[in-house]
Order: C-alpha cells, then structure tokens, then sequence
C-alpha cells in the first residue's frame, strides 16, 4: 500500500520537477516569453489548486484506490496531449487538463496512508511517502536536463508513463477499506467558487506582471484579482454555512491543523519561487545547458531523499514544532545566499550553495509538518483533510509563482534573484515564526 501511495504521488510530484528544468526550451520553441513560462507552470497549479479539496472529497465518498485508478489513466491521456502540443496555447490547455488529473493524485495517496498508520507508525510512514517522493526531485531534473539536451522537452511529458504504469500495477493488489456508514454529500456550488476565484486571481497576477507578452491592460487585469478574491470570500461564506461544507469547519477546530496550514501557506509560497527562478537563471542568465542546471540542484535533493525519513521519525517521537520553525529559517539563509551572485565571479557557487541549505532547511521542515497536520485529522476524514493541506500548499505556490513576473521585472536577472531570494526568505521566516507559536505537543502515540 505504501508503496503505491508513493508511486501514485511520485507521478504528480516528478511531472513539477522535470518541467521547470524544460522551460527554457519551451519559451525557444513555442515563443511568449516569461508569460509563457508561468502559464506552463501556473495552467497546471490553477486547476490543481481548484480541484485538490473537490478531489478530497471525491477520495472519500468514492473509494481513495477507485479515484487513484481514474486519475492515474488521466494523466498519462493529458501528458500525451503535452507531449503533442503543437501551440503555447494548446500546450497551456493541456496542462490545464493534466492539473485536474494531479488534483486527485496526491489527497487520495496520502489519505490511504492516513487511513492505514496511526501514531508513530503513521509519522513514520509520511517521512518514507516524503523522502521517497522527493526522488522525484532528484531525478526529476536531471532527468529533464538530459531529456531536453538529448530529444527535446516535449520527452519530458512523455517519461511520467513509466510510475504511472508500476503504480497501476501496485494499486491493483490493494483493496479498500470498507465503508463505514453512508457515502458522504459534496457541495458542487463551493468546488466551483474555490475553482473560479483561484482562476481569476491566478489570470489577473500573471497578466500583471505579464510585461510586453501581457494580453489583459493592468487595471483589467488588477480588476480580476479583486473579482478573483471576491469570489474566493465569497466560497469561504458558502462553505461556513453549507450543510455538507467541501472543508468541515471542524477539521480547524484542532490547533496543529490550523497552525500547520498557516505554516504550510507561507513556507510552500516561498518554495514555489524558490524551486523555479534558479533553475531559469541559470540557463537564460548564466547560460549553463539543461543538464548542468540540473546538476546544480542535485545535493539539495538527496538531501531532501536521505534526511525527509529521519526527520519524520523524529517528529515522531519528539513532537514536530522544533524542526518546523528551525528548517524554514535554515532554509531563509540559503535563499539569502543567492544576494552574493551580484557580488561578482562564481555566481554559480552561491546558487548551489544556497540550494543545498535550502534543501537541508526543506528537509526538516516537510515531513514533520506533514505529520503535524495530518496526525489531526480524524481517520474518517483524511482524504479531505490531505486535500486542504494540499491545496494550501498549491494555493500558496500558484499566487507566488503567478507572481515572479512582477518580483523579476518582467525578465530573468541577477538583480530579480536577488530580489525572489529576500522574498522567499521573509516568506520562510514567518512561517517558521508562525509554527513556533501555533504547533503544540504533537509527540505522536501507538494510541493515537
């Protein structure tokens, strides 16, 4: 069962990877400029971000395992359609489709082995469905590096076939639990106020800072940010007052999930910018090759793959709150290394040095915060409680990437690093500021 958790995530998680490594030579091949560069990221995040608490829901009324099934097959249909995308805008619109596929991917993986471990078992288990997901981190790049040196980046889309075939394989020997009382209701009216407002708002920060490949004039596009967050207070009012609300008010009524989803937004924002910019300038300002650019970035996800597991069993034992305000401020320094490749030579040292403290930072930091949110929420009730912390995450990192063109200035640079780097750093600080004062105890029991 674990296993097939891992594979069916590591699908969703190694399409993220390999693709920012293949930007570059998207926006050679299609044209656009960064706006083109966003859309390929933020198509994907938006109808990821929609879709994630619908698709929580979903898990639990209709079998976690069926819904996996389902998605898997999705994807590799929408990756194929990437992988032959003639256009920018036929490629955006795949990607818009492949997002609704991821949505269902990660919640229900999770909320099996939520609803399979408890206690220490289970804080243990999400540090293995952590370190083991981040390979795709590992190879995700590096692999993508080649793949576009080698054959071009549409291959890029085509090499996730391979985990999605041995997760359906894997899923196929695993059985789920039987229900236990009546399927519950989903209320459709908030899925498509959360899925509306996200898109609005993510259109609207794009278009902004969109520069001279903007389609929308700034204050259409400031306007659909302001109708974007109407919108999405107006899913908030909805959903507090639902008879069967897409996110049960009462899952906040437990202080480590409500802390850990403040912690979450702000820590994943700063990871959304942090993960992409680097890898972009390292190619279109310092002009290494793909694979290079890659490799740059590989110290930091091992360390990612060694230390997730350990880290989750200590948080196990000693209670998450310690490592999830230390890891986003050790991460905060490494993102303020990358201020030192305006100094002068080897600009490629401090961002590689910086990555790998971001990466060390990172380690400490996702298990135990995964472990603390989720160790909250009832058995019965894990696929929509993976899909809020999912979709925090996702959130957090479409409106931070959706912004990188105004932080950047329109274009790539070393000053516009410089300037990601203090944002994701400050981003990093409050929300390690924020565990610090929200998480409590959490020391997880075999009882739990």
């Amino acid at each position: 069962m674990l296993a097939a958790a891992v594979l069916a995530s590591f699908v969703s998680f190694l399409d993220g990877s390999i693709t920012n490594i293949a930007l570059p030579a998207i926006q050679r091949d299609l044209g656009g400029g960064v706006i083109t560069q966003q859309w390929v990221v933020d198509g994907y995040l938006l109808t990821l971000s929609a879709f994630i608490l619908l698709s929580g829901a979903v898990s639990d009324a209709f079998g976690r395992l069926r819904v996996l099934r389902v998605a898997l097959v999705a994807f590799v249909a929408t990756s194929l359609l990437c992988a032959a995308a003639p256009t920018a805008e036929v490629l955006v619109a795949a990607r818009l489709l492949q997002g609704v596929a991821g949505a269902l991917l990660v919640p229900g993986s999770l909320g099996l082995i939520i609803a399979t471990f408890s206690g220490r078992a289970q804080a243990t288990a999400i540090g293995r469905w952590t370190a083991w997901t981040s390979v795709s981190q590992l190879f995700g790049p590096v692999l993508g590096g080649v793949l576009v040196d080698a054959l071009g980046w549409r291959s890029v889309f085509v090499i996730g076939l391979v985990p999605a075939a041995a997760a359906m394989v894997l899923l196929g020997r695993v059985r789920d639990a039987p229900r236990a009382g009546p399927r519950p209701a989903i209320d459709v009216v908030s899925a498509v106020l959360a899925a509306g407002g996200l898109g609005l708002l993510t259109v609207g920060l794009i278009e902004v800072g969109g520069g001279s490949h903007a389609v929308l004039p700034v204050g259409a596009a400031s306007g659909l940010i302001v109708v974007g967050l109407v919108v999405l207070a107006g899913f908030l009012l909805r959903d507090r007052r639902a008879a069967h609300p897409l996110v049960p008010p009462a899952l906040f009524a437990a202080r480590n999930f409500s802390a850990g989803n403040a912690t979450t937004l702000f820590v994943y924002g700063a990871g959304g910018i942090a993960f992409l910019v680097p890898a972009l300038y390292l190619q279109q300002v310092l002009r290494l090759p793909a694979t290079l650019a890659a490799l740059v970035g590989l110290p930091a996800t091992i360390l990612l793959i060694v230390l997730s597991g350990r880290f989750g069993a200590l948080a196990g034992r000693l209670g998450p709150r310690r490592f999830m305000t230390a890891g986003p401020l050790v991460a905060a320094g490494g993102m303020l290394l990358w201020l030192l490749t305006g100094v002068g030579a080897g600009q490629v040292w401090f961002v590689a040095a910086g990555t790998v403290v971001v990466g060390l930072g990172m380690s400490m930091t996702v298990a135990p915060l995964t472990s603390a949110v989720l160790g909250a929420v009832p058995g019965s009730e894990s696929g929509i409680g993976s899909a809020v912390n999912n979709a925090v995450a996702r959130v957090a990192g479409l409106v931070t990437t959706s912004a990188v063109g105004l932080i950047l200035g329109g274009a790539v640079s070393t000053a516009g690093l410089g300037r990601v780097a203090v944002v994701s750093a400050v981003l990093m600080v409050i929300g390690g500021s924020v565990a610090f004062a929200g998480i409590r105890g959490g020391v997880a029991s075999d009882a739990d």
